[in-house]
């Protein structure tokens, strides 16, 4: 029997979410930068609904710092 799980967090807040990474992302680049994959795994964790946003915060501090 297959298990279905609930979506964390709405189709809506999930677009406005991934807006945010990719407004971020697309601004670091302008640096001249480039997010590690241990951001991109958290910022995909965060757009998925499994963080909150000082949980995503926190964890990219501890990730890079």
């Amino acid at each position: 029997m297959d298990t279905v799980v609930a979506p964390l967090i709405t189709e809506e807040e999930r677009a406005r979410r991934q807006k945010a990474v990719t407004t971020g992302r697309d601004s670091v680049r302008l640096e001249g930068f480039h997010l590690p994959p241990e951001v991109e795994a958290l910022n995909a964790r965060y757009v998925a609904g499994e963080l909150t946003s000082d949980e995503l915060t926190a964890a990219i501090k501890r990730a890079v710092g």
